[in-house]
């Protein structure tokens, strides 16, 4: 009998066993279907890989490294075929065989393009496929950049519209109070109008928010190219390293200075490849002409020589332009280093004080708020004050707490412009 009851008692253990894991696993798939929010890092991701203007730049890299395969090579061959010295009238007329003149031939002809000049088109053609790569990296930050912009701009939308709830809420509950304090003629008709209102306007300012919060989430959707309902995940700190970097890693990492580097060596290039235009190609021509049966075949040589007659005017114009251009490339290239330099250092002063400005706000605005608030509340239940002095101060106290989310969404957005500008080193990025 003891056995049958341990048995049972061992049987429903295991029935609640198998119950429990059952709900877990349901829970478990719960959970799992569910929004848990676009994180930044996610955000990144799927911008990098979904975007349609860094595949239109991969595919600007992929022509540009087609055309470098065929720099090196000499022109195609040019066959040649036909009739000569063909009789139009008397009695040998279109006649291919009886005048001794008359032959047929074919052969072929080669342009000659020396190896010092297709190695510098070679050349030429490998500075082209790294310009097209830097102007790929520039895309690539323009994305992250942006899209981190795009994804702090929710985030801190996000915190606007929890505290606008919050105040709506909260004036929610004060009007309850109001109209049962009148009702028991404890408080004023008038009063009860100044709840009214102060609930309407900041049920106003919550409307405006989640239209914020809205917009935010539209244009992250369009960097990240899907529809995006809520972000999550933690704000990062707002540090940059790009302010310490100096010129030479910033030459790695600063996709407009990789440009404007390629730019020069492609113009040099250019350059060499003009310079070497001045002397011109030959053309070599192998023709076989055949006559008549009574006649003997012919084989023709030849050689075609191009002759520059005004080299000063025309293949010396053209390496005085490639030269000039190399030297606006390098032009640019100083002044790009000076702009980002200018630019670093810029953001870096805005984001320090910034960041001094949000610490300030906290460590003054946000408690002197917070007492006026206890203060206003105890004289209204003490009777010594008004209901409207509580309302003012709950909408001073939130007006102060979304100025300081206003104030971090704006530092966060320069941090996102001085971070995201360089690509990171080591990166799936390549140069």
């Amino acid at each position: 009998m003891f056995q049958s009851l341990r048995a049972l008692a061992s049987q429903r253990a295991l029935t609640r066993t198998r119950v429990l894991c059952v709900l877990l696993t349901l829970a478990s798939a719960t959970a799992y279907g569910q929004d848990v929010g676009l994180t930044l890092e996610t955000a990144l991701y799927q911008a990098t890989n979904r975007s349609a203007a860094l595949q239109a730049s991969q595919s600007s890299v992929l022509a540009s490294s087609n055309a470098a395969v065929k720099a090196d090579q000499l022109p195609d061959p040019v066959l040649k075929a036909g009739i000569d010295n063909l009789p139009i009238n008397g009695p040998q007329r279109y006649s291919l065989t009886q005048d001794f003149m008359t032959t047929r031939y074919v052969g072929i002809e080669q342009e000659w393009v020396s190896s010092d000049k297709r190695e510098r088109r070679s050349n030429l053609a490998s500075r082209v496929v790294d310009k097209e790569r830097a102007a790929y990296l520039v895309q690539v930050a323009n994305t992250r950049q942006q899209t981190a912009i795009a994804w702090l701009d929710a985030a801190y939308a996000q915190r606007a519209l929890k505290l606008s709830k919050a105040l709506v809420n909260h004036m929610t509950h004060e009007l309850a109070a109001t109209r049962a304090s009148y009702r028991g003629a404890r408080a004023s008709a008038g009063e009860v109008t100044q709840a009214q209102i102060m609930r309407s306007q900041a049920e106003d300012q919550m409307l405006k928010a989640q239209q914020t919060l809205h917009s935010a989430l539209i244009v992250l959707g369009r960097w990240v190219a899907s529809p995006v309902t809520d972000v999550a995940g933690d704000i990062p700190a707002l540090e940059s390293h790009v302010s310490s970097l100096s010129l030479e890693e910033l030459y790695q990492v600063q996709p407009e200075l990789i440009v404007a580097r390629r730019d020069i060596s492609m113009a040099d290039a250019d350059t060499a490849v003009a310079s070497s235009n001045r002397t011109p190609n030959w053309t070599w021509g192998v023709t076989y002409q055949q006559r008549g049966s009574q006649y003997s075949n012919m084989v023709s040589i030849g050689v075609s020589i191009p002759l520059p007659i005004s080299r000063a005017n025309r293949q010396d114009r053209d390496v005085a332009e490639k030269a000039a251009l190399g030297n606006k490339a390098r032009f640019m290239y100083r002044d790009a280093i000076r702009q980002i330099q200018a630019n670093i250092q810029n953001l870096s002063t805005s984001l320090v004080n910034g960041r001094e400005r949000i610490a300030q706000f906290k460590r003054t605005l946000l408690p002197a708020t917070d007492q006026q608030v206890r203060l206003a509340t105890a004289a209204y239940k003490a009777g010594t004050g008004s209901l409207s002095n509580v309302f003012n101060a709950r909408r001073t106290q939130l007006d102060a707490q979304l100025q300081i989310v206003d104030l971090e969404r704006d530092v966060a957005q320069i941090w996102a412009r001085l971070e995201y500008q360089v690509i990171p080193k080591n990166s799936q990025f390549g140069q």
